[in-house]
């Protein structure tokens, strides 16, 4: 996998347990149209700290160009912003 860490714009909801679900995303490449993303399934989920910051890593599974992807997400705590982490 490659890493990224590119900013994305994210829809996801939460339950009442406030349990987050990432949707679908919309992924900006320099140059190109802007890809709209929908998460299939969600394999793994946990919680790191990268640079003393909590963050929740997803790994998720998506079809992109036709091709079924595994990719990693990462959702920031402290600043609500997502992350396209590795593809």
């Amino acid at each position: 996998m490659k890493v990224l860490m590119k900013n994305i714009e994210m829809i996801s909801y939460s339950n009442c347990e406030g349990i987050i679900r990432p949707i679908r995303f919309r992924w900006l490449e320099d140059g190109q149209e802007p890809k709209i993303i929908k998460i299939d399934r969600i394999l793994d989920r946990k919680e790191e700290k990268l640079a003393g910051n909590r963050m929740l890593v997803f790994t998720v599974q998506s079809i992109i160009d036709n091709v079924e992807r595994i990719f990693e997400m990462k959702y920031e705590i402290n600043t609500c912003k997502w992350y396209l982490y590795k593809i």
